[in-house]
């Protein structure tokens, strides 16, 4: 009988135990699958209008440029300026070998005798004719003679100041030196010996996209930036459209034109030039919710269905960065929930839970 009693505590405390465990492996499963459900926040996106800011890589070049050089081959005797100096319009700049002034300036003298003594005869001539001690034929001869010494000295006149004006060269324009090719003592040969820009407003040569051609108008403005200048920008104005594309770069070409005031912008210099091409509705999203996939550049947003609580994973075009938010450019419908939190659990098709 006492066995028996000791037999049915020991099968009840089996049971028990055994009702226990089971019990307590349903919760653990219920509790894994709880947890298996990710929690996210979404916030809701729409459309909004976005000034459209075009940045482009920009070349200054200058707004004009004069080859300096002799009209024929001369030693030169002097120059007054070297490259990266700036000159003044009626600067002297190059002094040539004056060699050959001297015997022009003879010609020339010679020809202002001739034409002289040409002179006195036409008018004897004219005064015999006048009192019949002469003939017309004579007078006739005579005003040939005077037209043709008359034609001599203005060739010899234009000669000599050609000389002179290639024996002392100056600066047609003011501007920066940006070339000198020859120093003192050379000849001079096919290159100039110096070219001045004029960068008193310069030119600031821009390449744009057939697509964004259309919104680029003369005289909308524009903001130029450069390394060198830091956070510091200059104004700048479109002044020419190309109207027609490079085949090389499948692009066309942009002048914008700056006073340069200061001078501080140089030929050669590279910067970036930014224009509003207007607004367009876009939607916009924080930039928290966008993913970026590893091993490649495109970008993600998880968006949330309420339906059956599950999230796609939209694949999206970004535009600009709006501070702490994103333009889209394609991608995700105004309106749709976008996941902003949770996103390292989560896969196309996941089932989640919203964060309360």
């Amino acid at each position: 009988m006492k066995i028996n009693y000791f037999y049915s505590a020991a099968l009840c405390s089996l049971c028990l135990l055994a009702s226990c465990s089971g019990s307590d492996k349903k919760e653990e499963k219920n509790e894994k699958k709880t947890e298996a459900i990710p929690v996210v926040s979404v916030e809701t996106v729409g459309e909004r209008p976005v000034d459209q800011i075009g940045e482009y890589t920009a070349t200054v070049e200058p707004d004009l440029i004069n080859n300096i050089s002799s009209s024929a081959p001369n030693r030169i005797k002097a120059i007054y300026v070297d490259e990266g100096m700036r000159v003044s319009k009626g600067q002297k700049l190059v002094v040539m070998d004056d060699v050959n002034t001297v015997s022009y300036q003879t010609q020339v003298d010679n020809a202002k005798a001739n034409l002289r003594n040409i002179q006195l005869n036409y008018d004897r001539a004219v005064e015999l004719f006048k009192i019949g001690g002469g003939t017309k034929q004579q007078v006739d001869q005579m005003e040939v003679q005077l037209i043709n010494a008359k034609n001599t000295l203005a060739s010899a006149e234009r000669t000599l100041r050609n000389v002179q004006e290639n024996t002392v060269l100056t600066a047609p324009i003011s501007g920066v030196v940006t070339a000198r090719n020859y120093d003192p003592g050379d000849m001079t040969g096919s290159l100039p010996i110096l070219t001045i820009a004029r960068v008193q407003p310069v030119k600031v040569v821009i390449n744009v996209t057939e697509s964004e051609l259309s919104h680029i108008k003369q005289g909308m403005p524009a903001t130029l930036s450069f390394d060198t200048y830091g956070d510091e920008t200059f104004s700048g104005t479109v002044t020419m459209v190309a109207p027609t594309v490079d085949p090389g770069s499948r692009t066309f070409g942009v002048e914008i034109t700056s006073p340069n005031s200061d001078g501080r912008m140089l030929p050669g210099m590279f910067g970036r030039a930014t224009l509003n091409l207007g607004t367009r509705e876009r939607v916009v999203v924080p930039d928290k919710a966008v993913v970026k996939q590893q091993g490649s550049g495109n970008h993600y947003v998880y968006v949330y269905n309420p339906s059956d609580h599950k999230v796609s994973y939209n694949q999206v075009e970004l535009g600009q960065r709006l501070g702490a938010e994103y333009e889209l450019i394609s991608g995700v419908e105004p309106g749709s929930q976008v996941v902003v939190s949770g996103q390292t659990r989560l896969a196309n098709g996941k089932e989640v839970k919203l964060k309360k």
